[in-house]
């Protein structure tokens, strides 16, 4: 099976290394000083304090007959557009989206082509430091790595991408409703941003008690409000956010924004991703204004 993986930032790159690491043919689509850095030294990433080395492959260009069993997009979601343009005339039969977004995927559908969208979502985080990349996977129970077809279906396809994700040691789950799974991640993750930007000190945002109690009301009342407006929460565990008190819910993520998890997984992608979340931060309460006002 081959694969590329198209952005070579963290996340691209961590699942570029797992994946090589598993024996999967892959390569890594890349641009700029990453490129640069990646020809230099190579794939540096860190476990256990122990530097490793990837022979991952590199490329700097992508030619429409060079064909891939599925194509990972790592990229931010002011890119996605762009990147499917480029991907338009590919031959490659699959792409999957593992990018933050609430668009709709017919319409990169007719960017890129029917039937070649599979939607996902990374389970991982972290940072490079230096050459260095420090990242990586979040815990199942917490946020597994996410993907389903539009249509909700069961696909080969889909079982091919799970054995995928099983063989490289990397937790994940099939949804049914990618666009509301990404609703719901977005109620949660949106805020937490927000905490950063809003925070004195973002390092120690989960110190400001204000700040933690402001977080806490929105996330509580943008679960309220999805439910409301009858979008299944998913996974189901986000129903807690609905019933949790706000002081409760105060306390809890005071306690994980101070945490090596809120660090890695929270911190590095909110300071390193201001734009991408901000322009989110938008869509996400344009979209809950638009359905309630319907």
């Amino acid at each position: 099976m081959r694969l590329l993986i198209y952005g070579a930032g963290v996340i691209g790159c961590l699942y570029a290394a797992l994946f090589n690491e598993a024996g999967y043919d892959t390569t890594l689509y890349a641009r700029g000083k990453r490129l640069e850095t990646l020809n230099n030294v190579g794939l540096l990433y860190e476990v256990k304090g122990e530097i490793h080395k990837s022979n991952v492959k590199v490329i700097e260009k992508l030619t429409d007959d060079d064909c891939y069993e599925y194509i990972f997009l790592t990229v931010k979601e002011n890119q996605v557009y762009s990147a499917l343009k480029e991907l338009s005339n590919n031959n490659s039969p699959n792409i999957v989206t593992m990018v933050n977004t609430l668009e709709e995927y017919c319409a990169w559908e007719e960017i890129c082509g029917r039937g070649r969208i599979l939607p996902a979502f990374p389970g991982a985080g972290g940072s490079f430091e230096g050459d260095v990349l420090k990242a990586d996977l979040t815990p199942w129970i917490i946020q597994p790595t996410t993907f389903g077809e539009i249509s909700g279906k069961k696909t080969e396809r889909l079982l091919k991408l799970e054995v995928l994700f099983k063989q490289s040691h990397i937790p994940y789950q099939i949804v049914k409703d990618m666009h509301e799974w990404q609703l719901c991640h977005l109620a949660m993750v949106v805020p937490i941003a927000d905490a950063y930007y809003e925070a004195n000190n973002p390092k120690k945002a989960g110190c400001e008690r204000n700040v933690m109690n402001k977080t806490a009301r929105r996330m509580k009342s943008n679960f309220c409000t999805l439910h409301r407006l009858g979008i299944k929460l998913s996974p189901k565990k986000m129903n807690l956010f609905r019933f949790f008190p706000i002081p409760v819910l105060s306390i809890g993520l005071s306690i994980v924004f101070q945490s090596d998890f809120g660090k890695t997984f929270m911190y590095q992608h909110s300071m390193n991703a201001p734009d991408e979340m901000k322009q989110l931060h938008k869509k996400f309460y344009s979209y809950i204004k638009d359905k309630i006002d319907r």
